[in-house]
């Protein structure tokens, strides 16, 4: 009687790992899955690991490096574990929420825009201080409008959805 309860316990869990993610970002993971598992048997195993890096330009990959990625899933890795896996990898990152109250501190209004020159030198002499070059690259990936404003909503939306609102 005790095995039931187990395999249903396990089975809420990954059943949990799929309400983590929106559809369109299993989909993107089942792709990767399915460019991964190279032999096309439902599961990544060391030659799949072997391949995907050959395919990506990387040869001669040790067994060490593979075993140890390997010995991070809890067993055979089937497309579940695999997003399973992502989950526990993503976890720790902000949720858009968190992001978005600290770009609040510098918009006390609630615009949702910052001043390029004010966010430029706040980056570059607080905390972690960003180097021109880094802002700049920041400009380029999340250019300010024709006012100079940076629009931190749509940037924080990007971090952690990994595109424009607008495109959806």
């Amino acid at each position: 009687m005790k095995a039931p309860k187990k395999a249903k316990k396990k089975e809420g869990a990954s059943s949990n790992v799929f309400s983590m993610f929106e559809q369109s970002q299993i989909q993107e993971f089942k792709e990767a899955f399915t460019i991964m598992d190279q032999n096309r048997d439902g599961f990544i195993d060391k030659n799949d690991l072997r391949d995907t890096f050959a395919a990506l330009g990387r040869l001669n990959v040790g067994n060490d490096e593979l075993d140890e990625m390997l010995k991070e899933a809890p067993g055979a890795i089937n497309f579940t574990v695999f997003l399973t896996m992502f989950g526990e990898k993503l976890k720790g990152t902000d949720p858009e929420e968190t992001i978005l109250n600290a770009f609040k501190i510098f918009d006390p209004e609630g615009k949702g825009i910052l001043k390029g020159e004010e966010i430029k030198y706040h980056l570059m002499s607080q905390a972690d201080k960003f180097t021109e070059a880094e802002v700049n690259q920041m400009f380029t990936n999340f250019p300010l409008d024709v006012a100079g404003n940076l629009d931190y909503k749509n940037l924080c939306y990007v971090i952690t959805h990994g595109e424009d609102k607008e495109q959806e």
